[in-house]
This record gives C-alpha cells, sequence and structure tokens, in this order.
C-alpha cells in the first residue's frame, strides 16, 4: 500500500474516532482536529504493523488519547485562556497614584520585565527567552525596575534608611 493509499485508509477509518475521542478529552473543535492530524501524521512517518484491525484501532485510540492528554498537561496550555473568555475579562484601570500606573510611566525595558515577571507571572529565565535577552539581564531590568517604582511610588512600602 502506497503513501496515499494508507493515508487514505486511515483517514476513512479513523478520523471520526480520533475526532470524537479527542473532542471528549478537550471540548475543542480546532484543538481535536489538530489532534486528529497530528495522529495522522505520526502513524504515516512511522508505520506498523498490526496483528489485527482491532489491535490498530486499540493503538490509534491510545495514540490519540496520549497526544489529548500531553496537550493538557503542557505548560503552554495552563497559561492561556479561550479568545472569547478573555474577551470578558476588563482590562485593568489605571487609576492615579496606582502600581499599575507607576509601571506605566516607567521606560519600556524595565516596565516589559515587570509587567511580564508580576502581572503574567513568568520567570526571569523565560522572559529572557520572550524578549530576546539573556537571563541576567532579566535579574537587572527587574532590580533597577523595582528601585525606579520605589522612587515613583515615594518609597511606599520600604523602610527609610539613615
Amino acid at each position: 500500500m502506497n503513501q496515499n493509499e494508507r493515508a487514505e485508509y486511515l483517514a476513512q477509518t479513523y478520523a471520526d474516532a480520533i475526532l470524537r475521542l479527542s473532542y471528549s478529552y478537550l471540548k475543542n473543535t480546532h484543538d481535536a482536529q489538530d489532534i486528529c492530524q497530528s495522529v495522522f501524521v505520526k502513524l504515516l512517518t512511522e508505520p506498523r504493523e498490526f496483528d489485527s484491525p482491532s489491535h490498530e484501532r486499540a493503538y490509534v485510540l491510545r495514540m490519540a488519547a496520549n497526544a489529548c492528554k500531553d496537550l493538557l498537561k503542557s505548560p503552554w496550555r495552563r497559561r492561556t485562556c479561550d479568545l472569547a473568555a478573555c474577551a470578558e475579562v476588563p482590562a485593568p484601570e489605571a487609576e492615579d497614584g496606582s502600581v499599575l500606573a507607576a509601571v506605566n510611566r516607567l521606560p519600556a525595558h524595565y516596565r516589559a520585565v515587570i509587567y511580564l515577571f508580576y502581572y503574567e507571572g513568568y520567570q526571569a529565565s523565560e522572559i529572557g527567552e520572550i524578549l530576546g535577552i539573556p537571563t541576567a539581564t532579566v535579574h537587572t531590568r527587574l532590580a533597577r525596575g523595582r528601585m525606579r517604582l520605589k522612587n515613583l511610588l515615594g518609597g511606599y512600602g520600604y523602610e527609610q534608611t539613615v
């Protein structure tokens, strides 16, 4: 069986089952379609021989279930939300004298690392990857950004030293 015939056979035989199983795990049609596609790619690039059609079906469905579990436990998925859900959450209002207003007055390179660290919850190494700068630079900008915030906020929350 050539590659095109194999792809056609897999799509006709297992596409519906993989989509239904993936949707039951993920509750998202687009993610289920992505899982279906990745399972087919893996089946086509790593062909296997099976004793019977029932063994093949069990293997394909197990691959789909494992792919869904991997997607559900990925760190990226835990940090993101559905676009519709994000649209319902209003942006925080920056009041005069608030910490967010002070952060917004910082220079862009300090503002970016402060925002990603405190508001988005990223670690310094992740911020370095996002911004394309070394982790040590992230730590330096965090420290300098905190000092500027301290000055902008008038030392509020810090002990004054003589």
